[in-house]
């Protein structure tokens, strides 16, 4: 158990990033959410999943939607609250903590937020050890956990709670609602017991986003190399070191969807990378074949300063470096690859960890 002040936001929600794979939502406007919550009402217990007791009720707080609409559609900065407020109203028991549903940039960080509001502790975990576009796409369906009851608040002061049969209704309901709601909204969701989070979630996660985002700080500082340390602590690889050359992004059913095309530069000059999207990176080629998919992680950082680069922000020119690192193990099950592989988003290919030497379509 450890306090989270304004102090630790800026290297959580970096962190974060790097683990979102270009999504997740925005880090800047995830951190500035969070520092004014707890300059607001204080620093935020942060509890580590074995400190949570077995009778607790956990609730994670979380954005939904296409991270390209919040660059011009901003949260007021209470929807995180709202929502759950939404949701406690029809649960039966209290809730005594809440979690972040996914890592990435905002996403990270906006149980924060709630936490900071409502007094309530932050479990160090989240649901998927990275972040995936789709609300059924979490360890806690793996774990035969509901998403319903689940309520949405957006930033007019509309609150919608939903009960589905199953979670993927769950994701088409509250897909629907959100492109009603302006394409982003906050959702809570996932209620589940203290005994559940070991089964359901990746324990760690802020803790590994603060030394992520330090990590990059601090080889910044020591001229060192931030993308080499961060591809070593992931045991993740290099894929290519390229400069962005045209991104094509639309949004599309609640979704940021696209692809980006870079070409080699220095030692990988000749290259040619392609990143597809939706909302995350879920598919690198290189040279025309599957370098690494979806579930694993697939990772842009800036080539010079090793900041990460969510899919919203990438632009032409940009020099990056990509590199891939492995997924939660859970994630390369036969259920899970049914869940979040290549296939489910359309890609024909199969899965090959990024440890192999070769993934080829």
């Amino acid at each position: 158990m450890r306090e989270i002040g304004v102090a630790a936001l800026r290297d959580i929600a970096r962190g974060a990033a790097v683990l979102g794979t270009g999504g997740g939502g925005d880090p800047y406007i995830g951190r500035l959410l969070a520092e004014r919550a707890i300059a607001a009402h204080g620093p935020v217990t942060l509890v580590d999943v074995d400190e949570v007791p077995a009778g607790a009720l956990v609730v994670p707080t979380a954005m939904i939607g296409a991270p390209t609409a919040m660059l011009e559609k901003l949260p007021a900065g209470d929807e995180g609250a709202a929502a759950l407020e939404a949701l406690q109203a029809v649960l039966d028991g209290e809730v005594t903590h809440t979690v972040s549903i996914e890592a990435g940039g905002l996403n990270s960080v906006v149980p924060l937020v709630t936490a900071a509001t409502h007094g309530l502790p932050v479990v160090d975990a989240d649901g998927m050890g990275r972040a995936f576009p789709e609300v059924q796409m979490v360890l806690c369906t793996l774990a035969g956990i509901q998403a319903a009851p689940l309520a949405l608040a957006d930033d007019k002061g509309n609150r919608l709670v939903m009960r589905t049969i199953d979670n993927v209704w769950a994701e088409r309901f509250a897909r629907t609602a959100t492109v009603e709601m302006g394409c982003s909204a906050m959702m809570a969701l996932y209620a589940m017991r203290g005994d559940q989070l070991a089964e359901a979630t990746v324990a760690g996660t802020l803790t590994l986003c603060e030394e992520l985002g330090a990590l990059i700080a601090a080889e910044r500082r020591a001229h060192g190399d931030p993308v080499g340390a961060i591809a070593e602590r992931l045991g993740g690889r290099r894929l290519v070191g390229a400069k962005v050359s045209d991104v094509e992004r639309r949004t599309e059913g609640g979704f940021a969807r696209g692809e980006a095309r870079l070409e080699g530069i220095g030692d990988d000059r000749g290259a040619a990378l392609r990143l597809h999207f939706q909302n995350e990176h879920l598919l690198a080629e290189l040279d025309g074949h599957a370098a690494a998919s979806t579930p694993d992680l697939i990772i842009v950082l800036d080539a010079e300063t090793g900041e990460p680069i969510t899919t919203e922000a990438l632009r032409y020119g940009q020099r990056v470096v990509v590199i891939a690192a492995p997924c939660d193990p859970r994630w390369r099950s036969p259920a899970g690859l049914a869940l979040a592989g290549p296939r489910v988003f359309g890609y024909d290919i199969d899965y090959q960890p990024v440890e192999a030497p070769a993934c080829v379509s």
